[in-house]
C-alpha cells in the first residue's frame, strides 16, 4: 500500500510542474499584457512604457518565488530552451512545458479579449492588436525585420545570462527572483519601441491567436529569435559558469 501511494505521489508531481508553468504564464501574459491594453495610455493616468516594463518584471518577480519550488518558473519556451542548451534542465521535459507555457498565454488573452469587450465602446483584437508582438508597420518604432530580430536574440540572450548567472551554484541564494524581475523590466525598458518586446514566445502566441491576420505572419520571428537567444546564452554558461 504504501509504494502504491509513492508511485501516486511521484505520478502527480510531473502535472503540478505544469500546472504550475501554466499558471504562471498566464499571470505573466494577464498582467503584462493587460497592462498595457488597459493602463498603458489611460486617460491622464497612464503608466506608459516604463509601468508596462515593470508589469512584465514584477509578474515575474512574484511568479518565481510563488511557483519557482514547484516548476522552476520557466514561463517562456525561450528560457526552458536556454536552461536545457546549459544542463539545468533536460531536453526530454522541454516540449511538456513548452505546451503549457502556451496554453497559459492563450488562456490570459482570451480572457482579457473578452474583458475589453465589455468596455463601453467594445473592442476589436484584429483593429487594436492586443499587445502582440510585431515589426515594420507593426512596430512602435516602425523598426524592420533585422532590428527587430537581432534586438529580439540580444535582449533574450542577457534575460538568459542573468537568469543562469543567479541561478548557479556559487550565486547568492534568496535573491534570484528579483534579479530576473529586474532584468526583464529593463530588457523591456529598450525592447518594447522595437517590436512590443517579446523574449518569449508563448507570449507572442497568446495575442497573436485573437489577432490573427499580420500577427500570426510575422510570429515566426517571435520563436526563432528569442530561442536563439537562449540557447546561445545556455551554451555560453556551460564555460562561464563550470566548475574547475
Amino acid at each position: 500500500m504504501l509504494a502504491l501511494q509513492v508511485r501516486e505521489l511521484l505520478c502527480l508531481e510531473p502535472m503540478k510542474k505544469l500546472v504550475a508553468e501554466a499558471l504562471g504564464t498566464f499571470i505573466l501574459v494577464f498582467g503584462g499584457c493587460g497592462s498595457a491594453v488597459f493602463s498603458a495610455a489611460f486617460p491622464q493616468v497612464g503608466i506608459g512604457l516604463l509601468g508596462v516594463s515593470l508589469a512584465f518584471g514584477l509578474t515575474v518577480l512574484g511568479c518565481a518565488y510563488a511557483l519557482g519550488p514547484v516548476s522552476g518558473c520557466h514561463l517562456n519556451p525561450a528560457v526552458t530552451c536556454g536552461l536545457a542548451a546549459g544542463g539545468r534542465f533536460a531536453w526530454k521535459d522541454a516540449p511538456g512545458y513548452i505546451v503549457a507555457q502556451v496554453l497559459g498565454a492563450i488562456v490570459a488573452a482570451g480572457l482579457l479579449v473578452v474583458l475589453l469587450k465589455d468596455s463601453p465602446s467594445g473592442y476589436d483584437a484584429a483593429a487594436s492588436g492586443l499587445a502582440a508582438n510585431g515589426y515594420g508597420e507593426h512596430s512602435p518604432g516602425h523598426y524592420g525585420t533585422t532590428a527587430a530580430f537581432l534586438g529580439e536574440v540580444l535582449l533574450t540572450f542577457i534575460f538568459l545570462t542573468v537568469i543562469l548567472g543567479v541561478t548557479a551554484k556559487k550565486a547568492a541564494k534568496g535573491f534570484e527572483g528579483i534579479a530576473i524581475g529586474l532584468t526583464l523590466t529593463l530588457v523591456h525598458l529598450i525592447g518594447i519601441p522595437l517590436t512590443n518586446l517579446s523574449v518569449n514566445p508563448a507570449r507572442s502566441t497568446g495575442p497573436a491567436l485573437f489577432v490573427g491576420g499580420w500577427a500570426l505572419a510575422q510570429l515566426w520571428l517571435f520563436w526563432v529569435a528569442p530561442i536563439v537567444g537562449g540557447v546561445a546564452a545556455g551554451a555560453l554558461s556551460n564555460w562561464l559558469h563550470a566548475e574547475e
